[in-house]
């Protein structure tokens, strides 16, 4: 299992190429939340989300053979993916479900990827990639189940903790990669609670049954947050450094996305808007005089939606 002392090298690498994010601190009663709030807008990191250091780490800490990179994504990680090869100059290959956002899909082209629509859900994406990657000799570049990947994810908490003071971290939740590089950042110290929608609840599901298990994926965020099932390596870190884990309403999501637009001019996509949500609909409760804090994890999404 990875530690903050495997987080702390991951940031000592990447830090040149990836960007250090802005936070906003919010007094209590803003957002109609009863708490202090600080979020971290790793929605302007390189590409559009937090994906961006984990693919970094990834390709900087692996030998990276000729036929370059292979990733599979619901969007955000194959972006992320895509600018770290062309930024490496690295060739890259990038699989996507049919339900990824156009927005995404068209983000990809643009930093040089061939990108591949395949299947209906991450999972179907991922064996064609991974068929693909035993094709070519290519380097598969997981969206998740990788600690040298969640590793990179995870400097975003040694970040927000040098800008922020807080004493609990809500954390959405695809596959895991992101709560588990926090967790074994920060988690020994500071409360990390997951967030999930009621369509895509896998990291909760996994801990009522001890296990990864599978579940089915709907909703609002499945583009984002639409892994069937937990990482494994992700899973151990969670089952030991989460607190707790709770789940959100598409309707809860939406109302967030509105807020960030409508009262502090921040576009996010409903992976990015979750752990909010969490705050905003009630989900989490904070106690008196905790301070709480939330990524704003992706903002890759068509501005329409949001305005």
């Amino acid at each position: 299992m990875i530690s903050r002392t495997d987080v702390e090298a991951a940031w000592g690498l990447i830090r040149p190429h990836v960007r250090r994010t802005p936070v906003i601190e919010l007094a209590s009663g803003a957002l109609g939340i009863a708490a202090p709030l600080a979020l971290k807008l790793e929605s302007l990191q390189l590409s559009g989300s937090f994906k961006g250091r984990g693919a970094f780490h990834k390709l900087l800490a692996s030998k990276v053979p000729d036929a370059g990179i292979v990733a599979a994504s619901g969007g955000n990680h194959g972006a992320a993916a895509a600018y770290a090869a062309r930024a490496l100059g690295h060739k890259a290959e990038i699989f996507v479900p049919t339900v990824a956002s156009p927005t995404k899909v068209a983000r990809l082209k643009t930093y040089g990827a061939v990108v591949h629509q395949i299947g209906a859900v991450y999972a179907e994406a991922r064996a064609a990639s991974e068929k693909r990657a035993a094709e070519t000799g290519a380097l598969i570049v997981p969206a998740y189940e990788d600690p040298v990947v969640f590793a990179g994810a995870g400097s975003v908490a040694l970040e927000f903790a040098e800008q922020a003071k807080f004493d609990t971290l809500l954390v959405a939740v695809g596959g895991g990669g992101l709560i588990a590089g926090c967790a074994a950042a920060i988690g020994a110290a500071t409360r990390i609670v997951a967030v999930e929608t009621e369509g895509t609840p896998t990291l909760h599901e996994a801990l009522k049954a001890g296990r990864p298990v599978d579940v089915k994926i709907s909703g609002i965020a499945a583009d984002a947050l639409g892994a069937s099932r937990i990482g494994v390596p992700n899973f151990e870190v969670a089952q030991k450094l989460v607190r707790d884990s709770v789940l959100v309403s598409d309707d809860a999501v939406r109302a967030a996305q509105r807020a960030l637009w409508e009262e502090l001019r921040i576009v996010a996509e409903p992976a990015g808007a979750t752990g909010l949500a969490a705050l905003m609909a009630g989900a989490y409760k904070p106690v008196a005089g905790e301070r709480v804090a939330t990524l704003v994890c992706g903002a890759n999404t068509d501005p329409g939606s949001v305005v």
